[in-house]
């Protein structure tokens, strides 16, 4: 692990391995089941997309779980103590580990974790210039998989509280989702503690809106994905030609978003001929809802118990408070 200081934050580069662009993509439209990895959405269109699909009416989950975050905020401080070590799972735009920075009074330590190292100093050193008497450090890892934390003075030896908001848990497919929450579990070690946002089951009408906006911009967020294959890879993918499908999957509680060819067609891909039938799928995201006692189930067989839920008025999304056990 690599260190660096700058003026505002503590820097550790772990290198993490991203995967191949081109070689993803190819093995995951080679198979029966053509799919993309959903990881390759956030280019810099993809990501503009989900900033204006989260302010969609249609889309509730992020705006409810801000609500939930400042509604309870002097609850989650007085859990988190004085002088809290914060670990925020993926670096997003800030406003929701703003909420709880407010709540300690930006003391304390925050631990950013993100595999997008130039977005990740960016976000910390704009929140360690907000939060003068926050300690602010940043490290460049892959957080699906086990890391280390800098367990160093800056810590004083205080348990961690790891931060993954925004549903990203249900990107996960089940496996993968509790190798994550016990590899998380074993990094915060005893006496550390998680905030997890989690979509809740509901009305699948709900769901199916939330994923199919009337301004069509999860359909934009979703053809974005072969645009960017065209630019990057030398494909040739004609966007009219695919539409987008999002539907709710009531036996596996998952979202599922596809493309669908609307004719018969071959594709070239860095010289590489692709056919797909029309009415033939690529699966390019599984989003898994959960109810709060699978939500509980999960975390116990991670190594967490579910020590304090917080939901909204409706119950659309929640936010569990997760302590390691032992």
């Amino acid at each position: 692990m690599e260190t660096a200081q700058s003026e505002a934050i503590e820097f550790f580069d772990n290198h993490p391995e991203f995967g191949d662009f081109k070689s993803e993509v190819l093995t995951g439209l080679r198979l029966p089941q053509k799919r993309i990895p959903s990881k390759f959405f956030y280019d810099q269109r993809g990501s503009q997309l989900f900033e204006q699909i989260c302010e969609l009416d249609e889309y509730y989950p992020t705006r409810t779980e801000i609500s939930i975050l400042e509604r309870n905020s002097a609850e989650i401080a007085a859990l988190l103590g004085d002088d809290a070590v914060l670990i925020e799972y993926g670096s997003g735009n800030s406003r929701k580990i703003r909420i709880l920075l407010d709540a300690v009074r930006g003391h304390g330590v925050y631990i950013a974790v993100d595999i997008s190292k130039d977005h990740l100093i960016q976000s910390a050193s704009e929140l360690a210039t907000a939060y003068h008497e926050l300690d602010v450090i940043a490290i460049c890892a892959d957080y699906s998989k086990p890391f280390s934390l800098p367990l160093d003075a800056a810590l004083s030896g205080k348990p961690g509280t790891a931060f993954f908001p925004g549903s990203t848990i249900g990107n996960f497919d089940l496996a993968d989702a509790l190798a994550f929450l016990t590899n998380t579990a074993a990094t915060l070690g005893p006496g550390g503690s998680m905030l997890l946002g989690v979509d809740i089951k509901k009305g699948t009408n709900i769901l199916n809106a939330a994923y199919n906006d009337s301004q069509g911009l999860t359909a934009e967020f979703n053809l974005n994905v072969l645009a960017r294959i065209n630019r990057e890879l030398d494909a040739d993918f004609d966007l009219s030609a695919f539409a987008h499908r999002a539907f709710y999957d009531e036996h596996h509680g998952r979202i599922e978003m596809h493309l669908e060819s609307l004719a018969d067609q071959s594709v070239k891909l860095d010289g590489t001929a692709i056919s797909f039938r029309k009415g033939e799928t690529v699966h390019t995201e599984n989003s898994y809802k959960y109810s709060t006692d699978e939500v509980r189930t999960l975390a116990a067989r991670a190594g967490f118990h579910a020590a304090r839920i917080w939901t909204d008025p409706n119950n659309l999304f929640g936010v569990f408070y997760l302590t390691v056990v032992g």
